[in-house]
């Protein structure tokens, strides 16, 4: 089989490098994502292991549709009994560019037609459509007028881990948290460091991984609400269910009893209430104060901070904030500090001239929090 992690823009080499780290085959990234290959169980363990993947999808088919009867023709073609009958449920997404067919609602309902049409064939009756939680989701890509047919293993985002109870104003996604601490350069050994932890996200991923706590660990296994797509789906046997048995007993013998310091903190007592609560539906153990960020002191060793500050857009930062986030950091002597940066405020305040010495140019990506292009920028504090 075909894989495709999908990836928030700019998280790319983040899932590159998970995958290789997690010995998948065949790992090259894309744009939007990163390919891998592997018999279908491959794309199961990457729905139970990976953090930083937003999907995980698997190509079912791939042909020509420069028109609607082509493209109706290209999905017939697929065979969907494996993964339908009538009494199962299906969803279908569109995308495009740069083709004949623009409409995304009509290639989308023009695929699920041929799914249909063929199950009614085979069986006399047809699936229903469920857009909110199909058994089976569709995702239809159309590029140059070539069309890519892929189902969704995971069946929801993966960045919806069940640990977050609540969260705060302008949460962010776990996926992406993961993402930013892989991309940062934290080595899973230094203390964590978050003064502006929200809900707590980028803290429990942390944790998580430092423990080596599978993000498919956090589901109950009975709870059927937190299953999987691929374990709704008709190919799903017994010997299937066994391997995801043996997979989550292989996980649970490779989890840390303990991983390094981690730091939550936040000027909102109600939001590290949040984040508290959420550690501990996690399993994981976090330093979790009320503080403000000048309160914040040098670690021993020295840390890793990773934030999220608020620029604007649906938290308001400013100048004075930026300023005092500056005059703090720059005196972590030894220590890391990654900022995900939403505006140039942030930046220019770290590089103004103040009593503490100057801190050296930014090691800066650019990656997307949703529709927000933002900058993570690193620093080495000497």
């Amino acid at each position: 089989m075909d894989f495709f992690a999908t990836a928030a823009k700019g998280t790319e080499p983040a899932i590159r490098d998970e995958l290789r780290e997690l010995r998948f085959r065949g790992v090259r990234a894309d744009r939007g994502g990163v390919h891998f290959v592997g018999p279908m169980e491959e794309g199961f363990r990457a729905c139970f292991e990976l953090r930083c993947a937003q999907r995980v999808l698997a190509e079912l088919g791939s042909f020509d549709a420069p028109n609607e009867d082509a493209l109706y023709e290209g999905v017939g073609g697929i065979d969907w009994t494996r993964f339908l009958d009538p009494s199962r449920t299906l969803a279908v997404r569109a995308a495009c560019r740069s083709s004949a067919l623009t409409h995304i609602q009509f290639i989308a309902q023009k695929t699920k037609d041929a799914v249909v049409d063929q199950l009614r064939r085979h069986h006399g009756a047809r699936p229903s459509v469920d857009r909110e939680d199909p058994d089976v989701l569709i995702f239809v890509h159309l590029v140059r007028d070539r069309a890519t047919v892929y189902a969704d293993l995971g069946g929801a985002s993966l960045h919806r881990r069940g640990f977050r109870s609540a969260a705060g104003q302008a949460p962010l996604k776990e996926t992406l948290a993961a993402a930013l601490l892989r991309l940062s350069g934290w080595d899973r050994e230094r203390p964590l460091i978050d003064p502006m932890c929200g809900a707590g996200t980028i803290a429990i991923e942390g944790a998580l991984w430092a423990r080596n706590i599978a993000p498919g660990l956090l589901a109950a296994e009975d709870d059927a609400a937190r299953q999987f797509g691929f374990e709704r789906w008709g190919c799903h046997d017994e010997a299937a269910a066994k391997y995801m048995v043996e997979l989550r007993e292989a996980a649970r013998a490779r989890v840390r009893a303990e991983g390094p310091p981690v730091l939550a903190s936040d000027i909102d007592a109600f939001v590290v209430a949040l984040a508290r609560g959420n550690a501990e539906v996690a399993g994981v153990q976090i330093d979790t104060r009320k503080a403000k960020v000048e309160d914040l002191q040098p670690s021993t060793p020295p840390g890793h901070v990773l934030v999220n500050p608020p620029y604007g857009e649906r938290l308001v930062g400013g100048q004075a904030l930026y300023r005092e986030m500056a005059r703090v950091f720059r005196r972590l002597r030894g220590h890391r500090v990654a900022i995900l940066s939403g505006t140039p405020g942030i930046e220019y305040a770290m590089a103004q001239r103040l009593p503490e010495p100057p801190v050296p140019e930014p090691r800066s990506l650019s990656v997307w929090n949703g529709a927000i292009e933002c900058r993570l920028l690193t620093y080495d504090i000497p």
